[in-house]
């Protein structure tokens, strides 16, 4: 069995509860910190991932119940959206991303979405390859207007037909 196959075996997945939020905001952190060449500080925190919680929800992803993977999903009318798709550093390439991504995307099936939404940063040019092999395809752009950017920045919007 390859690495990757016994990590996803492994992983439990569960829908996040207001008592994770402490936890999601710095796994987010640590996964979002090869930003920092671009933004000053960190992602988030505890309570933007529990204002979040109140609009949509988080998926996480465990094993032996250490949170090492999560993502934000929203329900949008007819379509779903995802963001801060988040991998502890230690488990990325093990197919913990993958794996939360066709989680959500089959939520949203389930939930009646037609399509799935995502919005990525055009200096983080590894994104758009890893979401193009996913199914998603680039539909425009939007500007990232922040307080913490340290260079000028827009994001990428990517969307895949469910």
């Amino acid at each position: 069995m390859t690495r990757m196959a016994a990590a996803v075996r492994d992983i439990r997945l569960r829908n996040a509860q207001p008592s994770d939020a402490g936890a999601i905001a710095a796994l987010v952190n640590q996964a979002f910190s090869v930003e920092r060449f671009f933004v000053a500080g960190d992602r988030t925190d505890e309570g933007e991932v529990l204002r979040l919680m109140e609009r949509g929800g988080f998926l996480c992803a465990e094993v032996e119940e250490e949170l090492v993977g999560c993502l934000y999903l929203e329900v949008r009318g007819p379509r779903g959206y995802f963001g801060m798709l988040s991998v502890s550093p230690s488990r990325q390439k093990a197919g913990i991303g993958r794996l939360l991504v066709e989680r959500t995307e089959a939520f949203f099936r389930d939930a009646g979405c037609e399509a799935v939404d995502i919005k990525i940063v055009h200096l983080r040019s590894e994104l758009p390859p890893y979401y193009r092999a996913l199914g998603y395809s680039e539909i425009g752009t939007e500007p990232f207007v922040d307080d913490s950017l340290t260079q000028a920045a827009h994001f990428v919007l990517m969307s895949k037909p469910l």
